[in-house]
């Protein structure tokens, strides 16, 4: 009986924290704008580029930078969350958006020093 309220306790907990999850990404995506700012375009190649096999332009990839890393994670793990993408691995997509921030970063970064 103990192991059943434990069990309980853990999804009524595991369950408000991907509440919570949902509010704060949506809190941030709509406090910073980040789904105008980069317009329809950019963010299908950045969604591309994360969720599917694509690239990505310079501009966009510029576009995306400025937007900044809270943004970028949000949209990401709000893309997550929705049911259409259950069958994606949360650690690999993960794993390669942050891979993809860094690219965009060093690339940004190479073309401000070289400018």
């Amino acid at each position: 009986m103990a192991s059943l309220n434990v069990y309980s306790v853990l999804v009524v907990f595991l369950t408000c924290r991907a509440v919570m999850a949902t509010k704060e990404n949506d809190q941030i995506i709509k406090e910073n704008n980040c789904e105008t700012k980069m317009g329809f375009h950019c963010v299908l190649e950045a969604f591309t580029r994360i969720f599917e096999t694509g690239s990505i332009s310079n501009k966009c990839c510029g576009k995306l930078v400025v937007l900044g890393k809270d943004c970028h994670s949000a949209l990401v793990k709000r893309t997550l969350e929705n049911h259409l993408y259950k069958d994606l691995s949360p650690a690999t997509i993960i794993v390669k958006s942050n891979q993809t921030w860094n690219i965009f970063l060093a690339l940004i970064n190479s073309r401000s020093l070289s400018a």
